[in-house]
């Protein structure tokens, strides 16, 4: 009987728990809108992806999308403020109302999307896990790592596709991990631990915090999808749209050919546009206000920001990874966009 009542109770401060999470349809949009900028969960230095330079300014493909939400609502990418959020706190704070959208690496997985509370908006970035040892460790493919000790970061789908792949191939490890990356970094580099273990897009990038990157290399097994995007929070439909359109119009621009250099045109010189164009920038058609946004919220975002290719060449090229699934469906690859009309 006790047992049954501490269940109940249980089960009512979930709900509670829940419903106080859950924000109402238009909600956060409205709120956005009132407060003048978008507050933003990124991680807490990603090269790449979220990281910040000498003068505290924020830069990488995650970064960008925020920029691109704020370009849509507001008609000003500077309209963000970031928040560093590790691996652990990243939901919590999404959850809780403390940001309004998550931009952090963060894998798309049916646990996630189904039990936190949370929706993804779409894929901005088509990744895999893998490893990453010294050279002088002699190891050429992740099948010799048995008995290995084994750094990534808490919290992660990383820590469980790692012992998952461990186990499917018979072979033990050390786990070592730590809440903030950096912190995983610096213990990799000091030699508590033999391999390094995250995304690929992530071992590219930790690489180059390294004391020493060219004495380390990525071994060839890539062992798990991981599809990372933007999320928000359950229940304003109004603003899940707005995220999920924008990347969205990102990578159709790609494919239209409008850059942040060109689309001007479209607004003055409408008699080379195509229809799709004339939709695209807001001079045909009703996509602004369907979605609670100016007629020019998709032209504000690729003027503002760019297209998906902008935003690949300007944060992820430095990294020297191929783009791969990461190019357009027509190109290679599997970034493909719903018709934006």
């Amino acid at each position: 009987m006790i047992k049954k009542a501490l269940l109940t109770t249980l089960g009512v401060a979930l709900t509670s728990s829940l419903l106080m999470s859950t924000a109402q349809a238009g909600e956060v949009l409205d709120k956005v809108k009132a407060k003048g900028f978008v507050q933003c969960g990124v991680s807490q230095g990603l090269p790449g992806f979220s990281n910040t330079d000498v003068n505290g300014e924020w830069s990488g493909l995650d970064v960008d999308f925020c920029r691109g939400v704020a370009a849509a609502i507001f008609g000003d990418a500077t309209k963000v403020k970031f928040s560093p959020l590790s691996a652990s706190e990243r939901f919590t704070a999404l959850q809780s109302g403390e940001i309004d959208m998550l931009s952090r690496n963060t894998t798309w997985t049916q646990t996630r999307d189904t039990s936190l509370g949370i929706n993804f908006a779409g894929v901005t970035y088509y990744d895999g896990q893998g490893f990453m040892v010294r050279k002088d460790l002699g190891v050429n493919s992740a099948l010799e790592l048995d008995g290995a000790s084994v750094c990534t970061n808490q919290g992660t789908t990383t820590e469980v596709n790692l012992a998952d792949y461990f186990r499917a191939n018979n072979m033990t490890f050390e786990p070592v991990v730590f809440v903030k990356a950096d912190e995983v970094v610096a213990a990799y580099d000091s030699g508590r631990c033999d391999v390094y273990t995250t995304d690929a897009s992530g071992l590219a990038a930790q690489r180059t915090k390294l004391a020493e990157p060219a004495a380390h290399v990525v071994l060839p097994e890539i062992i798990s999808k991981e599809p990372l995007g933007p999320a928000v929070r359950h229940g304003d439909d109004q603003f899940f749209d707005v995220v999920s359109w924008v990347i969205n119009a990102t990578v159709e621009a790609e494919e239209m050919g409008l850059t942040s250099s060109n689309i001007s045109r479209l607004l003055v010189d409408s008699n080379s546009a195509t229809p799709a164009e004339l939709r695209f920038v807001g001079r045909e058609g009703a996509l602004g206000e369907n979605l609670g946004l100016d007629a020019k919220w998709s032209y504000n975002v690729i003027r503002l920001v760019g297209n998906y290719g902008e935003i690949w060449d300007r944060n992820i090229s430095g990294l020297e990874l191929p783009r791969g699934l990461n190019n357009l469906w027509n190109n290679g690859g599997i970034m493909y966009a719903p018709p934006v009309r």
